[in-house]
């Protein structure tokens, strides 16, 4: 459930130490390539010492990769990957288009009819392209106000953790607000956008996107480390502890969120994977391994995400597109969801990829880490 709208937009950093979660010792890990992803591991150290209690990563560069870890963390820890779902299953609508199963120009209500009305929203006027790039308009759930106490602040998330959350309920929970806009008429981020593309998945196949993604992503690629965990409530072992404050200022001790039913985030933001596997991902997907050129092409074009700032990521189907300072274009997804906060980067051409956690939702700056591997100098 991504909470930034820019690819490298650094999550709320708050100056707060996290007490005996902060000061743990910094471990540089040796990789393949030497010293030469030092600037990274650097970056990664330099967020423990603000105060996340740890980091995960990997780079792969021609096919060497390095492993890095910081705080108190493992290389191949599991972790959730929050909003990098939405890579995933606009992979699977895309792999549908190409099989002529859909197309991305139908409406929503042509598959899920008489579902996205009211307050203004008309699902004869929303495509499936919208949902993916996010121009549909449609009010995420994830702002409703009465979601957010229940879910995001600490009473709430104590006593719904492990509920069950159902597609339709979320939806219906973004359907309860005016849109954002007319469809086609801005960009605002909507993590209802996904539900409803996982739904139409679910349509148009007769099998949850869950097992389709695991069927076309999963399976064909080898990811040992990745699942879509439904509503099972706990994180596949070798992992570590996912911290949250769940206050709005960031204030009080952290608590441990690792547990929780990720229905509440479903196809937008459930996916559980390790760093290697998001990589392998990724560099398959630029590569062309999992969409012929056609689909790939329309999952690479973007729109603009900030009208006033021209070096702001622009956004595809589920990849985003920012050019860094160092000259470096970058596609990918970020992804935050209790207690864990991902980013999953490749170059266009897949050789060289960045994917990283941190395991504390409240501190650390994730473009740092990752100008420090694609700009180190």
């Amino acid at each position: 459930m991504l909470k930034r709208t820019g690819l490298l937009a650094a999550a709320s950093v708050l100056a707060i130490t996290a007490g005996a979660l902060a000061s743990p010792a910094m471990a540089s890990a040796p990789g393949s390539r030497g010293d030469d992803h030092r600037a990274t591991q650097q970056a990664m150290d330099d967020a423990v010492r603000a105060g996340v209690p740890g980091v995960t990563a990997r780079a792969t560069v021609n096919g060497r990769g390095w492993n890095g870890t910081s705080g108190r963390r493992g290389a191949h820890d599991h972790y959730r990957v929050g909003s990098v779902t939405k890579t995933f299953v606009a992979t699977v609508m895309l792999q549908l288009e190409a099989e002529g199963r859909l197309s991305l120009d139908d409406t929503v209500d042509h598959w899920l009819p008489g579902l996205v009305t009211g307050h203004d929203n008309d699902g004869r006027e929303v495509t499936l392209r919208q949902l993916l790039n996010h121009t549909s308009g449609i009010f995420s759930y994830t702002e409703d106000p009465a979601f957010q106490q229940a879910v995001f602040a600490k009473d709430g998330f104590l006593k719904n953790r492990y509920r069950t959350w159902t597609p339709t309920e979320l939806v219906r929970i973004g359907l309860g607000h005016q849109p954002y806009f007319k469809p086609g008429a801005g960009w605002h981020y909507s993590n209802t956008n996904y539900v409803l593309a996982g739904m139409v998945i679910e349509k148009a196949t007769g099998s949850s996107y869950a097992h389709e993604i695991r069927s076309r992503i999963i399976a064909p690629l080898h990811l040992k480390a990745t699942s879509v965990p439904g509503t099972r409530t706990s994180v596949p072992r070798p992992s570590s502890p996912a911290y949250a404050k769940l206050t709005a200022d960031g204030s009080g001790d952290p608590v441990d969120v690792t547990r929780i039913n990720p229905s509440v985030a479903g196809a937008s933001g459930e996916v559980i994977s390790d760093s290697k596997d998001l990589g392998t991902f990724y560099s398959a997907l630029l590569r062309g391994k999992l969409l012929p050129q056609r689909q790939l092409d329309e999952m690479k074009t973007t729109v603009v995400t900030d009208p006033e700032d021209p070096d702001a990521a622009r956004y595809g189907l589920a990849l985003m597109k920012e050019r860094l300072p160092c000259g470096t274009t970058v596609w990918g997804h970020d992804g935050g969801i209790h207690g864990s906060s991902s980013l999953a980067l490749s170059t266009e051409d897949g050789r060289h990829t960045l994917a990283f956690n941190f395991n504390g939702d409240w501190a650390g700056d994730e473009s740092k880490v990752a100008l420090a591997e694609f700009c180190p100098k």
